[in-house]
């Protein structure tokens, strides 16, 4: 293996090391250790990737142990989802285990370390032992029970097994260094009672093993040379070691902890708590909801294991944190989905098109590619008639220049059919456009080699057979949240960044091959995105999930809403050298309904942040933004920052900006009474009249 030209991730890198010490290879084994307390996400994705890319490498096996030391939070249906989501990533475990196999051992091994001195029964509160542990400065000291005898402790521990204490009277805690550095180290609990149902142990235990107490011995009984962790776990490792310190036999496999850098994807929430109220609060349809970032989710959305397996072989393995784009892995997905969907046609938004030329008995069966990035996807028949459906948006009866679709004396080509040319519209009592009535070029027919089929038109649309479509429900899913870093805000719940267009159900019309469509099954709509068949899917009633879109949105969106901050910023300059009042009038509503536009809340509170500075034009920038934004609330932005602005802004020479602070004053009941005075000042010095008038509202 090290012979590979091949670069190696730092796991690699101490793997080498360890065969090249005289580590035997065939002692090489790894582990995923998932609590079964929810669904797996896109993050542990990457540590199944890990592991079990390792085992691959070197031809090593990889155990899946379930952590299941919590019966409060942990049930079977998550064992059960966990080990389809491994079988559909493709990946196959050499041994399935449970830390509750190891129940009866190490109780065995807690035992042995009372008999040695190395643990004892604590009967503080919890609060107390809080208390008495210390700080991360201040050394913690030692419990009224840190040294019961070897005989009490055992008959405590024993009377804890048999159930004879309600929760939370006793604990039981290893005796190691209550000034230690490292906070873990001081005492920390090894079992705890608690009277509950275990899914696979039943009503055997009173007592279960803490985690980190469980998880390094129970690598030590399977015999992990390599347990791998995320970075949160980097100051567990000495701990980790100490428990292991207790029961080492130097004739076995000493296991030995590294961490790496989990993936943390913007747009997205990964805590399994967080997710779990998602699912609870019903913010979402289940933990397989297409919106969620579980790995069934994602299948379920239309996700392919290899698009996945490919997003953690892209981010790697790391050391340091760092936040990843989710366009990243909408980018591996649709590199994935691009050479095997089959292209189909569908339209979401329909208009009638009427072609008034082509004789209403005829009836075609055009010749459409399957998939031209797959020579052998080979060609399928698609009905052509009189009636058609397009996409309501791509018709103008009058068009701009770069408009490259359908209008009124404009020429457009139908894929795999012929040219069109828009002639007039039909419209209802209301205006509203209900036929578009076009003519045909009989020549023009895609692939007939005629000099019509070569003629190069604007623009080429999709399009159904009216007589011949499927009605089918359309799922437009889209991202569940509009904030890069929905949980990141200290005064904010994630919840408030939810995206309310998330979802949007329409009535869709799709060509008729995709009749026979299962569950699962994925297609390019041309020109609309990748989409798959949804598991509500009947013969009777198609359901269609948008996986993805042919493009980035979002970040055109993010650079759209960008250069609109950016552009009206500069019409603030224009509002205030405008002399005549309506037109200043109209160029503050333009601005207001800027802002009110921007959903992305990260730039709107560094934007107010950035513009509190001795510049008139910034400060109205900064106040207007936090008087017309629903985005965000006074709370949201620092106190310094929130009575900096206030106080520059009193003093601006500039009107508007004394205005608009003022209004906002008023409404920020914390911070207003700071200014209590200045504005009492303000009201007997103040000449402009808008101004001296809200200062003289109650």
């Amino acid at each position: 293996m090290s012979t590979e030209e091949k670069s190696l991730h730092f796991i690699e890198q101490i793997i080498e090391d360890s065969l090249a010490s005289g580590f035997p290879q065939d002692k090489l084994r790894f582990r995923f250790p998932p609590e079964p307390n929810g669904y797996l996400h896109i993050g542990h994705a990457k540590s199944i990737c890990l592991n079990f890319g390792l085992g691959l490498r070197y031809n090593a096996p990889v155990n899946l142990r379930f952590d299941d030391t919590n019966p409060a939070k942990e049930e079977q249906e998550y064992v059960d989802a966990i080990k389809e989501d491994l079988h559909w990533l493709g990946f196959e475990w050499a041994q399935e285990h449970y830390a509750s196999d190891y129940f009866q051992q190490l109780y065995d091994w807690a035992v042995l370390m009372i008999k040695n001195g190395k643990a004892y029964v604590d009967s503080q509160s919890s609060e107390e032992m809080a208390i008495q542990k210390g700080t991360p400065t201040q050394p913690g000291v030692d419990g009224p029970y840190r040294n019961r005898s070897v005989e009490e402790n055992l008959t405590l521990f024993q009377a804890m097994k048999n159930g004879d204490f309600t929760e939370g009277s006793h604990v039981l805690r290893a005796k190691i260094d209550m000034a230690s550095t490292n906070m873990l180290m001081r005492d920390p609990l090894m079992y705890r009672i608690l009277h509950r149902h275990h899914h696979r142990t039943g009503n055997d235990w009173k007592i279960y093993p803490m985690y980190d107490f469980a998880h390094g011995e129970s690598d030590y009984i399977e015999q992990i040379s390599h347990s791998i962790c995320t970075l949160e776990f980097v100051m567990h490792r000495e701990l980790y070691n100490w428990f292991l310190d207790q029961i080492y036999d130097d004739t076995k496999v000493r296991p030995n902890q590294y961490e790496f850098a989990r993936l943390n994807l913007n747009y997205t929430v990964m805590s399994k708590r967080k997710l779990l109220q998602l699912v609870q609060e019903n913010s979402v349809k289940g933990w397989d909801d297409p919106r969620m970032p579980t790995i069934s989710g994602l299948r379920r959305r239309g996700y392919t294991a290899n698009s996945i397996r490919k997003f953690c072989d892209i981010i790697g393995v790391a050391k340091r944190e760092n936040v990843i784009d989710v366009s990243l892995l909408e980018f591996c997905l649709r590199e994935d989905l691009n050479k095997t969907a089959p292209r189909v046609m569908a339209v979401l938004d329909p208009i009638k098109v009427i072609i008034t030329n082509y004789p209403l008995e005829n009836e075609e069966f055009l010749d459409a590619e399957n998939n031209q990035e797959d020579e052998s996807a080979g060609y399928r028949k698609v009905p052509f008639s009189k009636e058609l459906y397009i996409e309501r948006e791509d018709f103008l009866e009058e068009a701009p220049a770069k408009f490259f679709r359908l209008s009124i004396g404009r020429e457009v080509r139908l894929k795999n059919a012929y040219i069109i040319k828009g002639e007039s519209v039909v419209k209802d009592e209301a205006g509203n456009i209900t036929e578009i009535h076009v003519t045909y070029d009989e020549d023009s027919r895609s692939g007939s080699g005629t000099e019509a089929s070569q003629r190069k038109v604007a623009g080429t649309l999709h399009w159904v057979s009216i007589k011949h479509a499927l009605e089918a429900e359309i799922r437009l899913y889209d991202r569940l949240f509009i904030d890069e870093a929905p949980d990141s805000h200290k005064e904010k719940n994630f919840l408030d960044f939810m995206n309310p267009n998330s979802l949007h159900i329409s009535k869709g019309f799709v060509e008729p091959s995709l009749a026979t469509a299962k569950p699962g099954d994925k297609f390019q709509f041309q020109r609309l995105g990748y989409f798959n068949v949804d598991k509500d899917s009947t013969s009777e009633k198609l359901v269609f999930n948008r996986t993805v879109g042919l493009k980035d949105a979002w970040e055109e969106k993010g650079k759209k809403e960008e250069n609109l901050l950016m552009n009206t910023q500069k019409e603030i300059n224009k509002y205030v050298k405008e002399k005549d009042a309506n037109h200043a009038d109209l160029i503050l509503k333009a601005i207001i309904d800027n802002i009110k536009s921007i959903d992305n809340y990260s730039l709107i509170s560094q934007t107010i942040i950035k513009n509190i500075k001795n510049d008139n034009n910034s400060l109205l920038f900064s106040n207007l933004i936090l008087r017309y934004s629903d985005k965000i609330q006074f709370k949201d932005i620092e106190s310094e920052s929130l009575l900096k602005l206030y106080s520059m802004s009193l003093k601006s020479q500039l009107a508007s900006v004394r205005f608009f602070a003022i209004q906002n004053l008023t409404k920020d009941s914390y911070h207003f009474n700071n200014f209590k005075i200045q504005l009492s000042e303000l009201r007997n010095t103040e000449k402009n009249e808008k101004v001296l008038e809200l200062l003289n509202t109650p």
